[in-house]
């Protein structure tokens, strides 16, 4: 693996994020929040409305990585196989050989992930934290880097299986787009009539190699004591606030660790800035809390608990980010 330094990696990730910006109109900041969840080894749920560029962010990020793009269509009738592979009997050999499903790929596009049954969107689950699959007793370990996107529609209910705690918890983030402005939507427009054509063209800046010294890279970026307590400390306020059932574990601070890291790397910075942990906060945690039930009619989400406790958690000075 080559290795990068870190301005190199730096100017490298604003590469990628230029090429997706042809792509994708006005949504470099959610863009730069997806990329530092695939920097920091994780996968990112989108969650939003159709027609926001769900897929095409997808497909144009994996384009400019340099990474083998598959796209699984979650569907009422998938099976586990269907993703992960089976053995089919090899009549010239008279013998059982393994068929890899689209699990094997460098950046899976999980489109509607919720409208599959849990049967098989456990079949995610070990691949996601695993990096490998089982079939039939045997152990298949998937290609590096291995990323998932997945996409929901969080407006349809009927014919849908909500992602359980458990899975949604194996995502570092998740977010969605949101509707583009009047200026950007007619800046849509106008590609689209200078194209002349749907297809869009994204160059490859990075392959996996490339991603991999990027992820290497993001290793070295130093968090100071009184950034990574502060990131704990908001972690812990989630499970004390008076609205939660559940607050977010561990797990969510080793998000906001990691994602910080990839999000300074992708600034330009050697280190985490408070700023960093905030701006990731809701992304990182919102799916992490489970709101008390009485209060579903009321229409309290997550996020709202998130940026509670942001309100409410000391922020540490700037100066105890920098490296001593």
């Amino acid at each position: 693996m080559t290795s990068l330094t870190p301005a190199q990696a730096t100017a490298l990730i604003g590469q990628v994020l230029d090429e997706v910006d042809k792509a994708l109109v006005g949504k470099r900041a959610e863009m730069t929040l997806v990329l530092a969840g695939v920097i920091a080894g994780g996968h990112v749920l989108l969650e939003d409305m159709p027609g926001l560029g769900k897929t095409l962010a997808a497909r144009s990020l994996a384009q400019a990585l340099g990474l083998e793009f598959t796209r699984a269509q979650f569907t009422p009738d998938l099976l586990p196989a269907d993703l992960t592979g089976s053995y089919i009997f090899d009549q010239t050999t008279s013998e059982f050989s393994f068929r890899e499903g689209p699990l094997f790929t460098g950046l899976l596009l999980a489109d509607e992930i919720n409208r599959t049954p849990p049967k098989t969107q456990s079949a995610l689950l070990e691949a996601m934290q695993e990096r490998q699959v089982t079939v039939e007793g045997h152990t298949f370990l998937l290609p590096r880097p291995f990323h998932v996107l997945a996409t929901a529609n969080p407006i349809e209910h009927e014919g849908t299986y909500p992602l359980p705690e458990a899975q949604l918890d194996r995502f570092l983030l998740r977010l969605g787009f949101g509707y583009p402005a009047v200026d950007e939507e007619w800046d849509v427009l106008q590609r689209r009539i200078s194209r002349r054509t749907d297809d869009i063209t994204v160059d490859r800046v990075l392959d996996a190699q490339g991603l991999l010294a990027v992820q290497e890279c993001a290793e070295g970026i130093h968090v100071s004591e009184a950034v990574g307590r502060y990131a704990i400390d908001l972690v812990r306020a989630t499970r004390d606030h008076q609205d939660t059932m559940v607050g977010a574990s561990p797990r969510g601070s080793l998000a906001l660790l990691l994602c910080s890291r990839a999000l300074a790397l992708i600034e330009g910075r050697d280190y985490v800035i408070p700023e960093d942990i905030k701006r990731l906060a809701v992304p990182a945690l919102g799916h992490r809390i489970v709101i008390r039930p009485e209060l579903w009619l009321n229409n309290v989400a997550p996020e709202y608990v998130v940026r509670r406790v942001m309100e409410q958690v000391p922020v540490p000075d700037a100066e105890d980010a920098v490296p001593r």
